[in-house]
This record gives C-alpha cells, sequence and structure tokens, in this order.
C-alpha cells in the first residue's frame, strides 16, 4: 500500500467510494467471493482466514485514502449551524434565470465551491480552513482592536489577516462592486463621498439626521448570503461567499494557559474588512429604495452615507415632519435595522447645519455647497504656521495628518485650499519631521 494515493476524479471515474474500494481489492486478488468457508478445512481454511484478515485492513486503509481524497475536493462541513451540502442543486430560492442575473451585473460563473476555490487561487483544504465556523476557536483569521467611538464608547475593528484579505479583495473587485447600489447611497463609492453625500442638501431650510445602530452586526452572514442568492448564485456558493465576508466578534479568553477566540455574537459584517462598505450598500438597496420613496411622496431630499441617513426640507411650507420620522423608523425596523433614538437631531437653518461633517447652510458668498468648519479651517492654519515657524506640532500630530486636512478642504473648496497646499508644499521641501 506505499503506491501514490488516489485523486477524486480516479474515484469518481469508478463511481463511488465503495465501488472503488472493491474494484481496488480485485485487483489485489483479495476479494474472494467464490470459496464457501463452510465446506473448507485444515490449512485451506487458515489461508481463507489470513486473507479475509488481509482483506479488512486493506479495505480500512482504502477507505481512509479515499475520504481523504474527498476531503481534498469538497467542503463536506463548514461549523456548526451552517447548513452545506458538496452536490450543487437548485431549491426554491434560486433564480429562474441566475446566468442572465449574473451577466446583467458582469459577476464571474461560479457553478460550484471548486470552481470558486479555482478562482480564488485556494485548494479545497484552504477554502475550507478561511470560511469555516467555530464558536470557539484557538486562533483567529482576523485580528482585532477597538477605537473610541463619539459617545464614548468602543468600535471594534477586525481587520483580516492577508490570506482571507486577499480573498477578501478578490470577492470586492470581482463581485460585491458590481452589485446594484441606490443613488442614494454615498459611502464607498467611486465618484460619490462626503461632499456628495453633504452638497444635496445644502441650503436646506430643515435637516434631520438619523442613525442606525449597530449598522454592520445587524448585516448578519444570513443577509449577506441572500445577497449572493438575488446576485445569481446556488445555495452552495452563497454560502461559502457569505462565511468569507463575515465574522462573529470574538473575546479572547484563557484556560489553562492557552488562548481561545470565543464568540460573542452572530457572523455578521466586521467592521475593517474590505468587503463590508460595498455589501453593506447593497443589502441596503430596499431600504434605500423605500425611504427615497418616502422622501420623495413627502417633499424631503435624502441620502445615506453608510449609517447615517440624512433628509432635507428646502420648502417654505410647514415640514411634515412627525410622518418622516414615523414611517422612517417603521421602515427601518421592518428592514432588519434599529433606528439610534439618541442619534436624531433636527437641525434648522438658524443654526449650524452639517453632513458628514461638513456644514452646508447657504454660504452669503455662494461658494462651495458643501464646506468645512472654520474652526477646523483655523487649526489648520494655525499647525501649518506653526510648523513653518519651526514650532512643534501637538502630541501626535503629524505632516501625513495635516495632508490629510489640506486634501480634504480641496475637495470642498479647491480655492480655498491653496494657500495651505503651498505652506504644506514648503513644508515638504524643508523635509520637516512627521
Amino acid at each position: 500500500m506505499s503506491e501514490t494515493p488516489p485523486t477524486w476524479e480516479e474515484i469518481a471515474q469508478v463511481g463511488d467510494i465503495e465501488r472503488w474500494v472493491v474494484a481496488q481489492l480485485q485487483q489485489r486478488g483479495l476479494l474472494d467471493e467464490v470459496a464457501d468457508p463452510a465446506k473448507l478445512s485444515g490449512n485451506a481454511l487458515r489461508q481463507f482466514k489470513a486473507r479475509r484478515e488481509e482483506e479488512r485492513k486493506v479495505r480500512k486503509l482504502l477507505r481512509q485514502q479515499a475520504w481523504a481524497a474527498y476531503r481534498k475536493a469538497h467542503l463536506v462541513h463548514l461549523g456548526a449551524d451552517v447548513f452545506h451540502h458538496d452536490t450543487p442543486d437548485q431549491d426554491r430560492y434560486d433564480l429562474p434565470d441566475p446566468e442572465t442575473r449574473r451577466e446583467t451585473n458582469g459577476l464571474p460563473a461560479l457553478k460550484d465551491v471548486q470552481a470558486l476555490a479555482k478562482a480564488l487561487d485556494l485548494t479545497i483544504p484552504q477554502l475550507r480552513w478561511l470560511a469555516f465556523h467555530r464558536e470557539v476557536d484557538s486562533g483567529s483569521h482576523y485580528q482585532y482592536w477597538t477605537i473610541p467611538k463619539r459617545d464614548g464608547g468602543q468600535r471594534l475593528i477586525s481587520s483580516p489577516k492577508p490570506t482571507l484579505k486577499k480573498t477578501q479583495r478578490w470577492i470586492l473587485r470581482q463581485m460585491a462592486e458590481r452589485l446594484p447600489v441606490h443613488g442614494a447611497a454615498h459611502g464607498f463609492l467611486p465618484g460619490r463621498s462626503i461632499f456628495s453625500n453633504a452638497a444635496v442638501h445644502a441650503g436646506a431650510r430643515l435637516l434631520v439626521k438619523l442613525d442606525i445602530r449597530n449598522f454592520y452586526p445587524t448585516v448578519t452572514w444570513r443577509r449577506v448570503k441572500g445577497l449572493f442568492r438575488k446576485g445569481g448564485y446556488g445555495e452552495q456558493v452563497a454560502t461559502v461567499l457569505a462565511l468569507l465576508c463575515t465574522e462573529a466578534p470574538r473575546e479572547l479568553l484563557q484556560l489553562d494557559g492557552k488562548p481561545y477566540h470565543v464568540a460573542s455574537g452572530p457572523r455578521a459584517l466586521p467592521q475593517g474588512a474590505p468587503t463590508s462598505p460595498a455589501l453593506s450598500n447593497t443589502v441596503c438597496l430596499r431600504l434605500d429604495c423605500r425611504l427615497s420613496g418616502l422622501s420623495q411622496k413627502l417633499g424631503f431630499r435624502y441620502t445615506r452615507y453608510a449609517d447615517d441617513l440624512t433628509f432635507s426640507w428646502h420648502e417654505h411650507s410647514p415640514p411634515p415632519l412627525g410622518r418622516l420620522l414615523r414611517c422612517a423608523r417603521l421602515i427601518l425596523q421592518t428592514e432588519g435595522f434599529v433606528p439610534h433614538p439618541e442619534k436624531t437631531r433636527i437641525l434648522r437653518r438658524s443654526r449650524r447645519q452639517t453632513v458628514t461633517g461638513l456644514v452646508v447652510n447657504a454660504a452669503p458668498d455662494h461658494s462651495s455647497p458643501a464646506r468645512v468648519p472654520r474652526l477646523k479651517i483655523r487649526e489648520l492654519r494655525a499647525a501649518l504656521h506653526n510648523r513653518l515657524r519651526g514650532k512643534p506640532g501637538k502630541a501626535g500630530e503629524t505632516l501625513a495628518q495635516l495632508r490629510g486636512w489640506v486634501a480634504y478642504l480641496h475637495m470642498t473648496d479647491p480655492d480655498k485650499a491653496k494657500p495651505f497646499l503651498a505652506q504644506l508644499n514648503q513644508l515638504e521641501a524643508r523635509g520637516a519631521d512627521e
């Protein structure tokens, strides 16, 4: 039994594992179906028993080799509470014409997980390793840390490690970025930005801002799976894609000196994965359609930047504010999201109105429709001035951060950014310390 282990293709040509095992035993002369042990005695009976014992050992080893070959070519199992089967088939959730849907969106045709693994340049065991769900795991495909929120809480960041990140970037380029997105969405999309999001609401008489609580954790892996099903993929491929793009929030615990990552919630879009923004935009397609339709019916304008929803009223008549809030919250809840009651803001034009950090009050000089707050411009001016005079920057302030703020200002008002850009070039020419 020292020959090269079989491949699954070789086994499948015979039919299945049991037929292949029988064929191998026949080739070795170990399958004796003619002799009747009841009619044997003496040396013949001892030889028959020895042959049967050898057959039993070889049969066991052949089955082990066959199942090892099967596991190399099939995912088999993807974790507790994850339904997966290795034979692609059709069910009632399949689209009537999935090929047309994939072609419409420019998505690759992947008939099974073998085709998906080949497209991702992964072996089946590697694909299973990346997609497998465990409630308790000794390792993780992510690196975790927290950053402070504006409300004083902590936001969990889950950054995928290199192998998974490479896989997610392929899914992002070939699939997630090609899925349909509503025109009201402005976050993480080519040609759209916080500026395009804010400019829609410039000069509003009334501004209404809503926030979705726990936005990414609300988009669970089953919702992502449904997204890929609607994109034209079958149950098998959609399940694996959803697992690759989601992860459960985890706590690091120690047991007998060994670290364990314990799931503290359901798998969902992780904050920090390259696929999460694009997938969340597509998941919100129906939400955006309904909120946009509501806004048009009531006379408001509507945009969404990630989990920030903004409505603006530009008419001189009194706005139907109560109806807007009631209907918007109801739509959010029926679409599987939870509005954040503490982050609802109603801003009239008598006070400063900001959308995604930019001021949208009508400017007296009819300049940019959305502007960087004057306080931030003064801080930038002071920082560059001090640097030019040879003074050190504030604690934690780097030249890269100042470059970012100048670019931020240039996006909203290129003329106002010119002198700051000239000062920044002076600093770079001097070789100023970061």
